[in-house]
C-alpha cells in the first residue's frame, strides 16, 4: 500500500510510458512475466483514457550479439535464442490488447533497458513541452527501473502507477516500490490507477 499520508499533485502535462509490453514477456514468451496477464487490463484502462498521450516502448534485441556493445554481446550471447536472428518477429511486437491502441498512441524502440536508452525520446518530450511521465508496464525491476532513474535524471516528475507493473520477482518489485517511497520523494510518485484518474484528467 502507498503511504496514506503522501500528496500527489494535479498531473498536468504528462506522456504515459507503457514499458515493453510485448509478447516476448507474455505467458508462453521466451522471458514470460508471470504478472502481465494480471496488469494488463489496468494498464489498458489507463491506455483507453489517454491513447493520444501514451507512448508504448518495445526493446528490441539485436540480430547478432556482435551488434551490440561490451557487456550485452555477452549477454546476448547467453540469450542467443533472444536475437533477431533466432527470434520469431511476432515476439517483438506489442501484445494484441495494446497494440490496437495504436494509432493515436505512439510506438518507440530502443536497444537497452531504459526508455530513453533511445533519444528520440526525450527529444520528443521536450518538444511538447512534457514535464511529467506516468509510467507503467515490465519488469519492475528492470527496464521500468533504468527508465525511471532515466527520466528522474533528465528532470522529469515521475508518477509510477504501482497496479500497473509487473515483474517476475516480488522480491524485487517489493525492493524497489519501498525504494521510491524512501529514498526519491519529490521527484517520484506511487500512485494507483484509481487514483491516477483522479490526478490526471485531460
Amino acid at each position: 500500500m502507498r503511504d496514506s499520508t503522501s500528496e500527489v499533485a494535479e498531473i498536468r502535462e504528462a506522456v504515459h510510458l507503457c514499458i515493453d509490453m510485448q509478447n516476448i514477456f507474455a505467458p508462453g514468451g521466451l522471458w514470460a512475466t508471470p504478472w502481465m496477464d494480471r496488469v494488463l487490463p489496468t494498464i489498458a484502462s489507463i491506455v483507453a483514457r489517454h491513447q493520444a498521450r501514451t507512448i508504448f516502448t518495445r526493446f528490441i534485441t539485436p540480430q547478432d550479439p556482435e551488434d551490440r556493445p561490451g557487456q550485452w554481446q555477452s549477454y546476448f550471447h547467453r540469450w542467443s535464442q533472444a536475437t533477431r536472428k533466432h527470434l520469431p518477429p511476432s515476439a517483438l511486437e506489442l501484445v494484441p490488447a495494446l497494440s490496437k491502441f495504436v494509432p493515436p498512441a505512439a510506438m518507440i524502440d530502443k536497444p537497452a533497458y531504459s526508455a530513453f536508452s533511445n533519444p528520440a525520446l526525450a527529444g520528443r518530450l521536450t518538444d511538447k513541452n512534457v514535464g511529467t511521465v506516468v509510467i507503467s508496464g515490465a519488469e519492475t525491476d528492470v527496464c521500468v527501473l533504468s527508465t525511471v532513474l532515466s527520466a528522474v535524471d533528465l528532470g522529469f516528475r515521475v508518477v509510477i502507477v504501482e497496479d500497473a507493473l509487473c515483474s517476475s520477482s516480488d522480491v524485487g518489485h517489493d525492493a524497489l516500490m519501498t525504494m521510491y517511497r524512501t529514498r526519491f520523494h519529490g521527484q517520484v510518485d506511487l500512485v494507483t490507477t484509481e487514483e491516477l484518474a483522479e490526478f490526471w484528467r485531460e
